[in-house]
């Protein structure tokens, strides 16, 4: 986990976790309260039945995540647990999602996500304009959005 990446979690709205079952059978699912604790990145459970039996089932993930302004985020690969009230570090990661519910979202699981590797999303204008600056994109963003 490094400056960029938390940068980049805290600049982004929602976050998108991509499981898999058994079968191999593929599911994607935004989530809107997640946050990064330590080196894991942690997720609320707030609706999410299809990923916590997928997680249960395989625990390998990915989550991806942009700011969508700047168009430029992460793309993370990990293994994932559940956490219930009866894990240690439960409380304290509750206490970080919290701040971004302000209660008004329950939870009684969380989603962490130890990281194993980590790879920059970055829109392909950067690519393709090299000389393409964040503003520019932002302002091009802004115009495609209607912002």
């Amino acid at each position: 986990m490094n400056d960029d990446i938390k940068k980049y979690i805290h600049q982004s709205v929602l976050c998108w976790l991509a499981t898999s079952s058994e079968d191999n059978i593929p599911n994607v699912s935004p989530k809107e309260i997640f946050a990064y604790f330590g080196d894991a990145i942690i997720i609320a459970n707030i609706a999410s039945p299809q990923s916590v039996r997928n997680i249960k089932q395989n625990p390998n993930i990915c989550v991806s995540f942009i700011d969508i302004l700047v168009q430029k985020g992460f793309q993370l690969k990990g293994e994932a647990t559940i956490l219930t009230k009866l894990d240690d570090d439960f409380s304290a990661m509750e206490a970080e999602l919290l701040k971004l519910t302000e209660g008004k979202f329950p939870f009684s699981e969380i989603i962490k996500v130890d990281i194993n590797s980590s790879k920059p999303i970055i829109a392909p204008k950067y690519l393709l304009y090299p000389e393409t600056t964040e503003a520019e994109q932002i302002e091009s963003a802004k115009c495609a959005y209607g912002v």
